[in-house]
């Protein structure tokens, strides 16, 4: 898996007990909750997509929007 060159910030408001745990848990796999986050968004995106992430053809991928 090769790393993104670039980043970007995304802030999550959590319940603080929701946060240890998941800090503990993440510990616990030797991952940090950042790169669990950005798992779970990859795997999101491409079961939406229904195709493997790939930063480049990110600006091709049509977006929707909520009403």
């Amino acid at each position: 898996m090769a790393l993104e060159e670039r980043t970007a910030r995304l802030t999550v408001l959590i319940d603080p007990r929701k946060k240890a745990l998941l800090e503990r848990l993440c510990a616990e796999e030797d991952t940090t909750p950042s790169q669990l986050v950005r798992r779970l968004l990859r795997t999101y995106i491409e079961e939406r997509t229904g195709s493997p992430w790939a930063p480049e053809s990110a600006e091709s991928t049509p977006t929707s929007t909520a009403n």
